[in-house]
């Protein structure tokens, strides 16, 4: 396929829907309508990659298009309730350690010449913290009280996701 018809593959459009679903987030004040778009995010975030292996749709694009918007989404939820007032900085860290670190990791692979041929793919480890992430995120609406547990566990969660991903990195350079 064309990149620009691999784009606009259905698993494509769900995921960047996460997008409109972040600006959805920032624009709205209501705690319900906010648990709602987490959890479309959330649906979206599976559904987008199960629809892209059952219909065999699976591309280059889909594969960095769906961790970017699964990150441009955590991201700006993070944000606005840090900027809100409904987490501290701390916690803001916390929740985006495990993005921050994955993101210098993609450049830094792709900027030295012996990791340039790795391919990134999403490990279990990965998909851990986006739950706890967005478990959190809905603690911090509906279950206060829990979050700091749920911050705790998804820093402990990305420690393992960073780790785990070095490995696999480091791993996969040899081949």
């Amino acid at each position: 396929m064309t990149p620009r018809r691999t784009l606009g593959t259905i698993p494509n459009l769900i995921s960047v829907s996460r997008v409109a679903l972040a600006a959805g987030f920032v624009a709205s004040s209501a705690t319900e309508l906010r648990v709602g778009i987490i959890g479309a995010a959330a649906i979206t975030d599976f559904l987008d990659g199960w629809i892209a292996r059952r219909a065999r749709v699976t591309s280059r694009w889909g594969a960095m298009l769906d961790p970017i918007a699964d990150r441009f989404f955590v991201l700006t939820v993070v944000a606005t309730m840090l900027f809100t007032g409904m987490i501290g900085t701390g916690a803001y860290f916390v929740l985006i350690s495990r993005d921050l670190a994955t993101a210098v990791g993609f450049l830094v692979a792709k900027s030295v010449p012996w990791l340039r041929g790795v391919t990134f793919q999403a490990r279990m480890s990965g998909k851990v913290v986006t739950v706890l992430q967005l478990l959190t995120l809905v603690s911090v609406l509906v279950l206060p009280e829990v979050t700091p547990w749920l911050v705790a566990a998804v820093g402990v969660a990305s420690v393992l996701s960073i780790a785990d991903y070095t490995l696999a990195l480091w791993r996969a350079r040899a081949k």
